[in-house]
């Protein structure tokens, strides 16, 4: 397993923890929104794991810059939030569509409600989640029947990403109102849905998104 970060210190430790359960791992480093990077960093991982048969899309970003109503929206914070949303996606996927064609491999987005639903005041977020949807479906009948491509869309999970939402008690409250569970998510609550659709218990699943929300979107 190989977590990918722009700062290896953001992933040694979780390299580490995955080694000292006994699994292989190892670090590498890459700006998403970067071709060259994601390639070196593919290289990396294939020289130390051997060939890919996983990926996990994760990387996001949503800057206050992107947020605000459209015309408060700077264009090039909407082009850095969907560089990094939807066209990072895709790039992680193109660089390594060999080694998923040749391992029969899966690929997982992880995309957002806001790529079910608007969001008021996130435009270009919204914007690149419901491109990270269609993406995976449309990946999906293209890479039918040997790599199967899913999509898993949290509701608010408490991260770094959320820390100005979670510290604003009214707009924490107005948010676990929205939500049926009556909270935001752990991190944790998030990967276990990804680990399924990695996994072969999810062998007949393609072309799917597994809202892990809270019940957000059963509104």
């Amino acid at each position: 397993m190989a977590p990918l970060s722009r700062s290896r210190d953001d992933v040694a430790a979780v390299a580490e923890e995955i080694t000292d359960r006994g699994q292989e791992s190892t670090v590498a480093t890459c700006d998403v929104s970067d071709e060259t990077d994601v390639r070196a960093a593919f290289d990396d991982v294939r020289n130390a794991l051997g060939p890919v048969d996983i990926v996990v899309n994760n990387a996001g970003v949503n800057p206050d810059g992107a947020l605000g109503p459209p015309e408060r929206v700077d264009g090039d914070d909407f082009d850095f939030v969907t560089d990094v949303n939807l066209a990072g996606a895709f790039t992680c996927a193109r660089v390594a569509t060999e080694d998923l064609h040749e391992q029969g491999g899966t690929l997982v987005n992880v995309a957002s409600v806001g790529g079910l639903v608007g969001l008021p005041r996130q435009h270009p977020y919204v914007a690149s989640k419901h491109g990270l949807v269609g993406l995976t479906k449309s990946m999906a009948l293209d890479w039918a029947p040997t790599v199967r491509v899913n999509c898993v869309a949290p509701g608010y999970v408490a991260t770094d990403l959320t820390e100005d939402l979670t510290e604003n008690e009214e707009l924490a409250a107005s948010i676990r109102e929205r939500t049926p569970l009556d909270r935001f998510a752990d991190p944790e609550e998030i990967a276990g849905p990804v680990v399924f659709l990695a996994s072969d218990a999810a062998s007949y699943v393609t072309g799917s998104v597994l809202e892990a929300d809270g019940g957000w979107t059963a509104r």
